[in-house]
């Protein structure tokens, strides 16, 4: 019991040490860019790392901020026999690493490609609707950062929606994905001031310096 105890302790920790990996400023030294967090938008995310670092260095980062919140979860999973609780709890750990890793001076990323990879486990058809309105966005406005915080905004009611027919998702999953989403809209907050004034540059994919967030 105790060593279950102590397994199940750990966690929260595990979770939170692997999402605090920052993959956007170590590919962005990789791939012979100075340090993200000094050119663009000073974020270790995917969009500014594709500015700086190029689209390769971007799309590794972007699978690679995704791959380890689904990690955490599934690694919860396989030793909680796909208990929603410490799955849940993984997920929010790893979210809270990317947002604010230890190796950074608690200073992150945004959390989008980080949440899409947890709700990539937890509810397939959730994430997929969050995917197709985050691309209707940057489509239509072109803003990253009001399409990652109509993503986030909407997971939520997305979750409840399509956790498993005719049966809502437990408490902790509901509340877990609400706290996912206002974290994020959180982590946008300059970005949300700039979209009110009208600052909010555009999405490009020319590999310029711009103030644009990024998950």
């Amino acid at each position: 019991m105790a060593e279950l105890n102590a397994t199940l302790l750990s966690i929260p920790a595990a979770a939170y040490l692997l999402g605090s990996i920052p993959f956007g400023l170590l590919l962005g030294k990789l791939f012979g860019a100075a340090d993200v967090r000094k050119a663009g938008s000073g974020n270790i995310g995917a969009t500014n790392v594709a500015r700086v670092a190029g689209p390769l260095a971007g799309i590794l980062t972007l699978l690679l901020d995704a791959a380890k919140g689904a990690l955490a979860v599934l690694l919860a999973a396989r030793l909680t026999n796909d208990g929603a609780l410490w799955m849940m709890i993984a997920g929010l750990c790893a979210l809270v690493g990317h947002c604010f890793p230890i190796w950074l001076g608690f200073r992150g990323g945004k959390g989008v490609a980080t949440a899409a990879g947890i709700f990539l486990v937890l509810c397939p058809p959730a994430f997929l609707g969050a995917v197709i309105l985050f691309f209707l966005v940057v489509l239509y406005w072109r803003f990253v950062s009001l399409a990652s915080i109509s993503a986030a905004a909407a997971m939520p009611l997305l979750i409840y929606f399509f956790w498993a027919p005719h049966h809502a998702p437990p408490y902790v999953v509901t509340f877990g994905s609400l706290a996912a989403a206002l974290l994020i809209v959180y982590k946008h907050e300059a970005n949300i001031q700039r979209l009110v004034q009208g600052d909010e540059p555009k999405f490009s994919l020319r590999k310029k310096a711009s103030k644009e967030d990024v998950p």
